[in-house]
C-alpha cells in the first residue's frame, strides 16, 4: 500500500502515521526528514540541496521529487510507504503521480485525518509545559493539582509560542489554504479517504484498520 497522509496541526497525525507504521511494516517517509539525511549522507542530491538551503534559497520540486524517487527505491518500500509532508502543491502531485508511473507504482489512498478547527485550538491551546522538568499537561484532559503549578516538581507551566490560540488560528489556516486544492484534486482522482480525526486514538486507528484491510498486499 502506497499512502499519502494529510492532518491539520495537532491531528494526531505522528501518532496514526506510526501505527500504520508498525501495523503494516511500511516506512513513513518525510522529505524534510529525507533532505536532511541526504544532506548528512553527502549524497550527490544531498550535496546540491545543501548548497541551496545554505544559501537561503528553497529546494526545487525537481530536487525533492529527485530525492523522494531515491527513497523509494529502497527495499524498506517494497510493501509500500506513507508519505508525510508531500506534496503540498497540485504541481507537486502532478510531478509524484508520473514519478510513480515510471516505477510501475502508484497510490493507494489519499488519507484526511480530520479535525474541527475549534478542537485543535482546544488541543493545542489548552498545552502546558514544566519550564523546569519538561514534563507537560493539558488544562483541559490532563491538568495539573495546582494551576500554573506541575505536580511533579512545582516549576512553573508555561504555553509555547506556538500554541497560542492566534498562532494556531494562523497555522491551520495557512494548512487550510495549502491541502484544499490538493484535497479536490485527490476526491477527483477518488483516491480521497477521509477519517474522523475527534474519536480516541482507538477509534481512529480502528478506522485506518478497516480502510486499508485487504489493500495491504495491492500495488507492491
Amino acid at each position: 500500500m502506497n499512502l499519502i497522509l494529510f492532518g491539520p496541526p495537532g491531528a494526531g497525525k505522528g501518532t496514526q502515521a506510526q501505527f500504520i507504521v508498525e501495523r503494516y511494516g511500511i516506512p513513513q517517509i518525510s522529505t524534510g526528514d529525507m533532505l536532511r539525511a541526504a544532506v548528512r549522507a553527502q549524497t550527490p542530491l544531498g550535496i546540491k540541496a545543501k548548497e541551496i538551503m545554505e544559501s537561503g534559497g528553497l529546494v526545487s520540486d525537481e530536487l525533492v521529487l529527485g530525492i523522494v524517487k531515491d527513497r523509494l527505491a529502497q527495499s524498506d518500500c517494497d510493501r509500500g510507504f506513507i508519505l508525510d509532508g508531500f506534496p503540498r502543491t497540485i504541481p507537486q502531485a502532478d510531478s509524484l503521480g508520473s514519478l510513480l508511473a515510471g516505477i510501475n507504482r502508484e497510490i493507494t489512498h489519499v488519507i484526511s485525518l480530520d479535525v474541527d478547527n475549534d478542537e485543535i485550538i482546544l488541543r493545542l491551546s489548552g498545552r502546558r509545559t514544566c519550564s523546569v522538568c519538561g514534563k507537560g499537561y493539558h488544562i483541559a484532559y490532563d491538568p495539573p493539582k495546582s494551576a500554573s503549578v506541575c505536580d511533579a516538581c512545582g516549576g512553573n507551566l508555561v504555553q509555547r509560542d506556538d500554541d497560542q490560540e492566534a498562532t494556531v488560528k494562523n497555522r491551520l489556516s495557512v494548512y487550510d489554504q495549502q491541502t484544499a486544492p490538493l484535497k479536490e484534486y485527490y476526491e477527483q482522482t477518488g483516491l480521497l479517504r477521509h477519517i474522523n480525526g475527534q474519536g480516541s486514538i482507538r477509534d481512529i486507528q480502528q478506522q485506518i484498520g478497516e480502510l486499508l484491510e485487504g489493500c495491504s498486499g495491492d500495488h507492491s
